[in-house]
C-alpha cells in the first residue's frame, strides 16, 4: 500500500531566458512547437528533489538516488505540482503543470553510498576553444570536462531563490543544493561545443556526498551514447561530479537531445 506525501507546489521560473540555449527563449521555442521558452529540466528536477529531501533530510543529500524523465515542458510562471507516492521505501514522483504530466521519476535512500573511484573517471579540461557542434563533438567514448564552478555565498543564495527552495537545511547546514550538480552536468555539453537549441530529457543521479556551499565543482564525463531517434540526435553521458578535485559528489547518467529534429532538418 502506498502513502502519498504532501504535494509540493511551486511557481515555475525560467532561469535561462538569457542563456545561450535558445530553447528557453519564447520566440525560438515556439518555432520548435512549444508554447514558450522551456523551464530547464535541471530546475524541474530540482523541484522534484524537494520531496525526498523533505522526507530523508541530510541523509538523502549524502547518499540518495533520484531519476527523472521530462515528458512535457514546464513553462515560466505556471504552477508546477510535484507529488510522491511512497511504497517499499521508494518514492514515485510526478510533476504536473497546466493539467499535463510533465515529468516522472523516483527516489530512494540506499543504506550506504556506493564506492565510486575517482580513478575510473578521466580528468580532462573543458574545450580550450568551443566549436559549433558536429559529429565529432560527442563521439562515443570521448571524455569531456567542465570549467570549475563555485556557487559560494551570494551565488548559492540566488540559486535557492531561483528554484524557490525554502527548506532551511541548506542555509542551516551550509550545504549545496544537488540541483547545482545537474547544472554542472549540463555544462559538460555546453563547455565543449557551441550548441543550437537543445533539450535535457532525463537523468539518473546517485549522490555520494553532500555538497557544501563554496565547493568548486567539476564533472568528468564519458560519452556512452550518441544516436538518432525519430530525427533527434541524442547524447548520453556517464559522469562523476567532483568537489575540489578530490571528493566525489555524484555519479550521474545524463541524456539530452543536442540537435532537435527541426534543427537537424534545417
Amino acid at each position: 500500500m502506498s502513502n502519498r506525501l504532501e504535494t509540493y507546489r511551486i511557481q515555475a521560473y525560467n532561469t535561462s531566458k538569457q542563456s545561450e540555449n535558445k530553447i528557453h527563449d519564447d520566440a525560438v521555442a515556439r518555432r520548435y512547437g512549444f508554447s514558450g521558452g522551456l523551464v530547464p529540466g535541471v530546475d524541474v528536477m530540482a523541484y522534484m528533489m524537494h520531496l525526498p529531501v523533505a522526507k530523508w533530510g541530510r541523509a538523502f543529500l549524502e547518499r540518495g538516488l533520484i531519476e527523472a524523465r521530462f515528458v512535457k515542458p514546464v513553462y515560466d510562471g505556471e504552477i508546477a505540482e510535484a507529488t510522491a507516492d511512497e511504497s517499499n521505501d521508494m518514492l514515485s514522483i510526478q510533476v504536473h503543470s497546466r493539467g499535463q504530466l510533465c515529468a516522472t521519476g523516483s527516489a530512494s535512500l540506499p543504506a550506504s553510498a556506493p564506492d565510486v573511484s575517482l580513478g575510473d573517471f578521466k580528468e580532462v579540461a573543458a574545450a580550450a576553444e568551443r566549436k559549433p557542434v558536429s559529429a565529432t563533438s560527442y563521439e562515443l567514448d570521448k571524455w569531456l570536462g567542465t570549467a570549475p564552478r563555485d556557487w559560494a555565498g551570494e551565488a548559492a543564495r540566488e540559486y535557492l531563490a531561483d528554484i524557490s527552495e525554502t527548506d532551511p537545511i541548506y542555509a542551516k547546514e551550509g550545504l549545496g543544493h544537488p540541483g547545482l550538480l545537474q547544472r554542472v552536468m549540463n555544462k559538460t555539453l555546453v563547455d565543449n561545443a557551441i550548441l543550437g537549441p537543445w533539450i535535457h530529457v532525463g537523468s539518473r543521479m546517485q549522490l555520494l556526498s553532500a555538497a557544501k556551499t563554496g565547493d568548486v565543482i567539476t564533472a568528468r564525463a564519458k560519452v556512452v551514447g550518441n544516436y538518432d531517434k525519430k530525427g533527434h540526435r541524442f547524447v548520453e553521458l556517464d559522469a562523476l561530479v567532483v568537489a575540489n578535485g578530490k571528493t566525489p559528489l555524484a555519479h550521474c547518467h545524463h541524456i539530452a537531445i543536442y540537435q532537435p529534429r527541426e534543427q537537424a532538418a534545417a
